[in-house]
């Protein structure tokens, strides 16, 4: 255990900065952008290499945003006919998940989402990617 402890500290200076509970906006943003690349990286591949980092970051994220953001309380085929009727969006303006084939089984709950279209759902309403999750 100690040889461990001996490894990591050898390492936490280089680290420290995206294995840390964020505190602030500033290191909240650097994690999502981190996140951003490891989902680019990983997709769903949950033997990669990274997998477990990519997990990590995703839940100190969460930790942030359970702290400092109103969480909603709902699944995210909620989350997301919420964020469409706010927008007055219908499902012709959600071409970024797919055909509207793909659309339609999405909101009739036939489909759930994949980490591509999380990303980009999240990146067109501005709100993190744990809210479809």
């Amino acid at each position: 255990m100690i040889l461990e402890i001996e490894k990591v500290k050898n390492v936490w200076s280089d680290v420290k900065d995206i294995l840390s509970v964020p505190h602030t906006e500033k290191q909240y943003k650097k994690l999502l952008k981190i996140l951003d690349l490891l989902i680019d990286e990983i997709g769903n591949n949950e033997k990669h290499p990274l997998a477990p980092l990519m997990e990590t970051i995703g839940n100190l994220i969460e930790e942030y945003e359970n702290d400092h953001f109103i969480q909603p309380n709902a699944e995210p085929l909620q989350v997301l006919r919420f964020l469409m009727d706010e927008h007055n969006f219908t499902q012709k303006d959600l071409s970024e998940l797919g055909s509207q084939g793909v659309v339609s089984e999405i909101l009739s709950g036939k489909r759930e989402l994949n980490v591509r279209q999380i990303k980009a759902l999240a990146e067109k309403f501005k709100v993190s990617p744990s809210v479809f999750i």
